[in-house]
């Protein structure tokens, strides 16, 4: 019994970056293909997912995304238009 509870220990160490999910919004204020990521104008960057669409944004478009923040990088895991509240 020691011995598994040692093992989950040392197994849960190894894994010990942890994936936090969050959502943002705001207009995109730059989109970079060369490093597949997204800044929006919290002045936060975001990386997009691979094979990526990107005729599907544009610079000054309103986005609602949600991401996993995995060792102090933002990954997209959804990206949608978002209504313009004005």
């Amino acid at each position: 019994m020691r011995l598994l509870i040692t093992l989950l220990f040392v197994l849960g160490s190894l894994f010990s970056t942890v994936a936090m999910a969050d959502d943002a919004e705001g207009k995109i204020t730059s989109i970079d293909e060369d490093n597949d990521t997204i800044t929006l104008d919290d002045g936060k960057a975001y990386k997009l997912p691979g094979e990526f669409d990107y005729s599907a944004i544009s610079e000054g478009m309103k986005v609602m995304i949600s991401f996993d923040v995995v060792d102090q990088e933002r990954f997209i895991t959804n990206i949608e238009e978002a209504e313009d509240a004005e």
